[in-house]
């Protein structure tokens, strides 16, 4: 059981997981952007039950119309954030080790490197590597020296780098985590001059986060003094919005003065940290409804819901509890612009040119005392019946007379409503701060190379000193380190007054064993002191060499080497990490 845990550990924390959790994630969003969600536009989701009867209880038994917080989305959620612990900090308490760690000794055989050059100088040995020292360390090389050799590095920020994107990502996931815990959302749909206080009773729906409670919530209040929508009159685009504008009034607490201020699309209201988001808008006819007794039992607004938004014809219910003799009820459509097709209404634009209202009448028991609870936007007609008025536009100012001395109904005009989004997220700094973090760390990943400058002087049976050089860089894929290696061995072959080249450095080939694995990026440890590197190297020392370019007459000659073109990376043994050192950084790279 411990092995196969430990197995699940292990390919739950790998890459493969990571991504195809990734993967996951990103696909398992795509609903919740094409599929109305209950969270944002609940009346877009009503319309998406009228347009799709069939399809749309189905959608809801997967939580598709509430997918961010689907059980489903939940798991793959936690699975990324523990499968990205389980490997950042990890790497983290490596990096700390490996960052405090003095490069490797120099390999004996410079010429397996990826890059070589050698020349002779007049200095002693001990001149050479002291000048090639100075010269590597006022670059910010970190170093390593000792007799006849000397060890640079540099491009340790670039797995700083990778591990601060690993960390941004997890501390982005952390940030919505809060917000769903510590935050909360709401809906409110608005008429003009009505207002509300942000309390759970007063809001249409209220989703709060798993800590929050009731007394949490900012006591504010917002008022919809006016809501204006203008449309595109003419051309191919004709009928499209322009432009909505929500003009609101709000107090940020109980007392405070009130404060005007404009809600447009992409800018919300921001009061007490949260924020009021203006989603959608409609008409809400205003109806007068009498009684048979002739007492006024109804005289208010009520929302009507669109169901296409071409025209915005828009459906609506309204209940009459209060009448007498019996309970009444009407359903009907309301067109902003009437017009007849072929004996049919139809709207013809948005904007309210042509208001018009017909409604459908009911008389009985609405059935609001007994039962379960019902939709304000929809009518049980289980006890109610239907009266012989035969459905007619009506223009604002028009009535309709029921029959059996049951009442009667006035259309006196409409307003328009705005529906709000009330949402307060706690994690939304910190998960932009995050975002922000994440993009550095990946900006500096990529531009940061890591690689390594080995110097070693000896002296020449001539009395000279031959200086080697060598240099590798890895995941060097976009190049730059063949003009810097050989900046830095021109500048050191000016330092020390160089000449005629020594004709020592070869190419190393795939599969050439040897010390030179001490130069591979590993984490260091293990070649303190390990007089077995100065040793030669087994097995064979390649025979072929490139062919030497002419010098110019104006300068030293240089022996550059690279790998051939079917070894342009390192040798084997010379890019990857002994055993015990291989996860410092071959594991992480691909990470």
């Amino acid at each position: 059981m411990t092995g196969w845990l430990r197995w699940a550990w292990r390919q739950l924390t790998s890459m493969r997981t990571a991504l195809i959790l990734l993967f996951l994630l990103a696909v398992a969003s795509v609903p919740g952007s094409v599929i109305p969600q209950e969270g944002i536009d609940p009346a877009a989701v009503a319309q998406y039950y009228t347009a799709h009867p069939a399809l749309a209880p189905i959608l809801a038994r997967l939580s598709l119309f509430s997918v961010f917080g689907a059980p489903w989305f939940a798991a793959i959620y936690l699975l990324l954030f523990v499968s990205l612990a389980g490997c950042v900090l990890p790497r983290t308490f490596r990096l700390v080790g490996s960052a405090r760690q003095l490069p490797p000794r120099a390999p004996r055989n410079l010429s397996r490197l990826p890059m070589s050059a050698s020349y002779r100088t007049s200095l002693t040995p001990a001149e050479a590597v002291g000048s090639a020292a100075s010269l590597l360390s006022g670059k910010r090389f970190r170093m390593r020296n000792a007799e006849g050799w000397v060890a640079a590095e540099k491009g340790y920020l670039r797995e700083v780098g990778n591990l601060l994107f690993h960390i941004a990502l997890l501390a982005l996931l952390g940030s919505v985590g809060i917000g769903g815990i510590f935050g909360y959302k709401a809906d409110r749909l608005l008429i003009a001059g009505q207002s509300f206080a942000n309390t759970p009773t007063a809001l249409d729906q209220f989703r709060p986060g798993r800590l929050v409670t009731p007394g949490d919530l900012q006591p504010f209040t917002v008022t919809l003094d006016k809501f204006t929508a203008h449309y595109i009159t003419s051309g191919t685009l004709r009928g499209q919005p322009s432009s909505f504008d929500a003009s609101v009034s709000y107090t940020d607490r109980p007392g405070a003065p009130s404060h005007g201020y404009l809600i447009r699309v992409n800018h919300p209201l921001s009061v007490d940290g949260v924020r009021v988001y203006l989603i959608g808008h409609g008409y809400a006819p205003v109806f007068r409804v009498t009684d048979g007794a002739g007492r006024v039992v109804f005289d208010s607004p009520v929302p009507f819901i669109p169901v296409e938004q071409r025209g915005l014809t828009s459906e609506g219910v309204i209940k009459v509890p209060d009448a007498d003799p019996d309970q009444l009820g009407f359903a009907g459509v309301f067109l902003p612009t009437a017009v007849d097709v072929n004996g049919r209404l139809q709207s013809a634009f948005p904007a309210a040119l042509l208001p018009r209202v017909s409604l459908v009448s009911y008389a009985g028991n609405l059935g609001l005392n007994s039962g379960p609870s019902q939709s304000v936007y929809q009518l049980d007609l289980a006890h109610l019946r239907r009266l012989s008025v035969a459905p007619r536009p009506l223009a604002p100012g028009q009535s309709i007379k029921l029959p059996g001395h049951a009442g009667t109904l006035t259309f006196t005009g409409y307003r328009q409503w705005a529906s709000l989004a009330i949402t307060y997220d706690p994690g939304q700094v910190p998960a932009l701060i995050s975002g922000i973090i994440a993009i550095a760390g990946l900006l500096l990943s990529f531009s940061v190379r890591r690689r390594r400058v080995f110097v070693r002087a000896h002296a020449a049976p001539d009395g000279s000193t031959v200086v080697d050089i060598g240099g590798l860089a890895r995941s060097d894929a976009a190049g730059g380190f063949e003009t810097e290696f050989a900046a830095l061995t021109a500048e050191m072959m000016a330092s020390h007054g160089g000449s005629q080249p020594a004709g020592m450095a070869g190419a190393g080939q795939a599969g050439d064993g040897g010390s030179s694995e001490s130069a591979s990026f590993g984490d260091g440890a293990g070649d303190a002191g390990d007089p077995s590197d100065d040793e030669d190297p087994p097995g064979p020392i390649p025979s072929a060499r490139r062919p030497q370019p002419a010098a110019p007459d104006d300068r030293p000659a240089l022996n550059y080497l690279s790998a051939p073109a079917d070894n342009e990376s390192a040798p084997a043994d010379n890019e990857s990490a002994p055993a015990d050192n291989e996860s410092a950084l071959g594991h992480d790279e691909g990470e």
